[in-house]
């Protein structure tokens, strides 16, 4: 009997194994608990470019109405961004208090400034949309438009001198019949 009281009390001292259930349900509780530190972070990158967004309102303000060359928006999603203009956005770093300001270009990303300051953040896009609106009037300016040269009367004599070239073509080409001919005897 001693025997058998041993291997209970083993029994009870050794952990029992976890039920895939409970393993499961433990599983989701963790995921949830990541899931929410994840939705606080964005949230939290959301809020600051919400902040800086909102330090460019004067800066949109002062665009003319007919300049069509920035959409500012805040984007949602795994990576929230300030967008500019198609091109440009502001992000946050990966320590998630730095804002830094890129550009997509053909030949990769472009970071154009990076900083912990909203007023330093704003004045690098506000350089940014001063050069993109030089840009655009550079492409605006009408250029003179080249002289068309016209003339006066059509080239006489268009027809004899594509008679005369078929008849020089007619005859190169008997004469390099011939000449194969005679070379093959």
């Amino acid at each position: 009997m001693s025997e058998a009281q041993n291997t209970g009390s083993n029994a009870a001292s050794e952990p029992r194994p976890m039920r895939l259930r409970d393993a499961l349900r433990q599983a989701r509780i963790e995921a949830a608990d990541r899931t929410g530190v994840v939705v606080d972070l964005r949230d939290a990158e959301v809020a600051r470019l919400e902040i800086l967004s909102e330090a460019l309102d004067p800066l949109f303000a002062q665009i003319p109405e007919q300049v069509e060359l920035f959409d500012r928006g805040i984007s949602q999603g795994d990576t929230p961004r300030l967008w500019i203009d198609v091109v440009a956005h502001v992000l946050m770093g990966r320590d998630k208090r730095i804002y830094r300001f890129v550009q997509d270009s053909r030949f990769g990303r472009i970071v154009i400034a990076e900083s912990h300051d909203v007023a330093v953040m704003a004045s690098a896009v506000t350089e940014y949309v001063a050069r993109r609106m030089i840009e655009r009037e550079r492409a605006l300016v009408v250029a003179p438009a080249p002289v068309p040269v016209v003339a006066d009367k059509p080239p006489r004599g268009g027809f004899w001198i594509f008679s005369l070239g078929v008849v020089v073509g007619a005859v190169a080409l008997f004469a390099l019949a011939l000449f194969a001919s005679l070379r093959g005897l």
